[in-house]
């Protein structure tokens, strides 16, 4: 992801931020998830499965983290091929988006067994996933940037205020409605 806009001087520490800040923001994401996660499985009486549920989701973020690595080279053809850095962060988002969606077709196969012992996982599982792309939304927004804009300097977190992600959306949200 750091290496649009190449890799001379100050621009290969973007891709040393982005090498790191990517597996930081799935790990958190997934941390910061996993005491809410424990709760709601102990209110609905599934602590028993819990270990079992665990050991599905760090195989479905292996998954995520694979599927993001496995792509790496579409994502060095894409920069190759176009030179517009809002295009690139779209790509990005998009192959996170993949990747996500990949991550959760593996935890629905290792949650199989667990819904069939008690169908009382289905809402967890749904559950999951909602905090998951919750924080995980936040993070990345948190955490950013990862692409890297080629006209501004290379830092590992943006200065200034982090900010809400879903404040902003709904700023942008309403400022195209209201103009």
């Amino acid at each position: 992801m750091g290496s649009y806009g190449g890799v001379d001087g100050d621009r290969a520490w973007q891709l040393l931020y982005s090498g790191l800040k990517v597996p930081i923001l799935l790990l958190l994401t997934f941390l910061i998830g996993l005491p809410n996660f424990f709760v709601l499985n102990t209110l609905f009486g599934l602590r028993r499965d819990f270990r079992e549920a665990l050991r599905a989701l760090v195989a479905a973020q292996a998954g995520v983290a694979i599927m993001l690595a496995s792509c790496a080279p579409f994502t060095l053809l894409w920069y190759a091929s176009f030179a517009d850095y809002s295009a690139a962060v779209l790509f990005n988002g998009l192959i996170f988006a993949l990747a996500s969606f990949a991550g959760q077709h593996l935890l629905r196969g290792y949650y199989r067994p667990l819904i069939l012992r008690n169908p009382r996982h289905v809402p967890l599982l749904w559950t999951w996933l909602g905090l998951y792309v919750f924080i995980g939304i936040q993070m990345g927004w948190i955490m950013r940037p990862f692409v890297g804009d080629p006209n501004a300097p290379v830092q590992f977190f943006r200065s200034g205020d982090w900010g809400n992600a879903y404040v902003v959306v709904m700023r942008l949200i309403f400022g195209a409605m209201w103009r």
